[in-house]
């Protein structure tokens, strides 16, 4: 799949974005119960492309799954999308993602950041939309590239780029 292109957008991480390691890649994740999107960046911290989706099987088996996408890629942060409602409150699901974050930071010994995916995965579905992608593409696709666009978002912002709402862009 192709990297998602940088936009402006409203998102905000719970952290100071600037504590990334040097020459570390992040990997963003688009959590789910039956799937986790995955996307990584590239080392200069510049660019986001969707890597595979997990299908979910248990907590141990999906832990040590993340830890070895991590090891193999060279992970120092991994960034969880936090599926707040369109209001900004704490969803059922948001709740969840952020236990499943601490989970990870306190099993695999990376740090986590929680990061606002409003919008991804419509978004992603847009991207692949205007891409000419079939439309029977798997929903797993649709995981990953969401990862992607979330990765991307939080890759904007750490480099200070202008934020503007998602709506105000069309």
């Amino acid at each position: 799949m192709a990297s998602i292109p940088a936009r402006p957008h409203s998102k905000r991480p719970t952290h100071s974005p600037s504590r990334e390691a040097h020459g570390e890649k992040i990997l963003a994740l688009d959590y789910g119960r039956k799937r986790i999107g995955l996307a990584i960046s590239d080392e200069a911290l510049l660019i986001a492309r969707p890597l595979t989706t997990l299908m979910r099987t248990n907590r141990r088996n999906d832990l040590h799954r993340l830890k070895e996408v991590c090891v193999e890629n060279e992970v120092g942060l991994i960034l969880v999308g936090l599926p707040l409602h369109l209001s900004g409150h704490a969803s059922e699901m948001a709740e969840e993602a952020s236990r499943f974050g601490a989970r990870l930071e306190k099993q695999l010994k990376v740090r986590v950041v929680m990061f606002d995916e409003r919008l991804t995965s419509w978004e992603a579905g847009q991207v692949r939309a205007e891409s000419g992608a079939a439309r029977r593409k798997k929903q797993e696709d649709l995981d990953s590239l969401a990862a992607a666009v979330l990765l991307r978002d939080y890759l904007s912002l750490k480099r200070g780029e202008a934020l503007m709402p998602a709506a105000a862009e069309e």
